[in-house]
């Protein structure tokens, strides 16, 4: 499902949306929201009105037409937080622009409406930034943040997944913030740190990637985990997060340093809720990239 407002990085969600439909063989939803204001004048929260609401999705429509992706359209007079979340429940992932115009999607995603989809929804959500996207799909290089944490498996597994459906090379990364951290291990211990946090962020992937055929490298590196996605979203393709964990890349999700990773990365980025439901494994169970099963002795 695709959020449009009308924006230029509206625009990019879309041929996102559209290029994952594709692979995944899915119907792209696009979905538009207008909302009447409380009062005479009143912007922002107010919304998009209802004709301009359609106009939007049917040149939403009319950009993706030839495509060769089965699509539906659908207008909501709703909250878009509302109608974003209760969606999540039934479709595989939301696709949002990163920023927009006149108090839509995009523009809210960076405030109330990102906290609302990365805490509380029920699929992964992919952030799309107002980029030149021809060299980004399809993804050849993607990026997964683990730092051992629950939700951290959930977003590296379907990091795997994406990886296996796009033909992508993957690079799983762990990163040690010890700068930041009120313990520092002594002289002694340092190394001994990094070989334990590589010994488990191998072992998570190992396993994580059993019965896949995907390009899998990992990595541990010292530094602050918001600059290096930043620094990596420069020159990979797709980056992919978890919502919470332990103080690494997932758990910097909520709260400032979100907001800090969403305005500058440069390419989209995959969040997964830590409430990732059964509707996102549906759609891979027969097709070429999916899990292999393990043959008859």
């Amino acid at each position: 499902m695709c959020g449009v407002d009308g924006s230029a990085a509206s625009d990019n969600a879309l041929i996102w949306a559209a290029h994952e439909a594709k692979t995944r063989n899915a119907v792209l939803d696009i979905v538009c929201c207008h909302q009447v204001p409380s009062y005479p004048g009143q912007r922002g929260e107010g919304g998009l009105s209802e004709d301009a609401a359609r106009q939007i999705i049917e040149a939403a429509r009319a950009k993706v037409a030839g495509t060769g992706v089965d699509v539906q359209t659908s207008l909501e007079s709703d909250d878009p937080r509302s109608v974003l979340l209760g969606r999540s429940k039934k479709v595989a992932r939301i696709v949002v622009g990163a920023r927009g115009g006149s108090g839509g999607f995009a523009d809210r995603l960076l405030g109330s409406v990102a906290s609302a989809l990365t805490s509380r929804a029920y699929c992964a959500v992919v952030v799309v930034p107002q980029i030149d996207l021809e060299e980004l799909v399809p993804a050849k290089h993607i990026v997964c943040g683990v730092d051992g944490s629950e939700t951290s498996r959930i977003a590296l597994e379907l990091a795997i997944r994406e990886a296996a459906r796009w033909g992508a090379k993957l690079s799983c990364v762990s990163a040690i913030n010890l700068g930041g951290s009120m313990w520092v291990p002594g002289p002694g211990y340092h190394q001994e740190v990094i070989d334990d946090v590589r010994s488990g962020l191998n072992e998570a992937v190992e396993t994580a990637a059993e019965g896949y055929d995907v390009d899998v490298h990992c990595h541990v590196i010292e530094g602050n985990p918001a600059a290096l996605l930043a620094e990596f979203s420069t020159a990979v393709d797709l980056l992919v997060v978890g919502t919470r964990g332990r103080g690494g890349f997932a758990g910097l999700l909520l709260g400032s340093t979100s907001q800090a990773v969403l305005h500058h990365s440069e390419c989209p980025t995959i969040v997964v809720p830590r409430r990732t439901g059964v509707n996102e494994d549906s759609p891979w169970s027969n097709v070429p990239w999916g899990r292999k099963k393990a043959s008859a002795e």
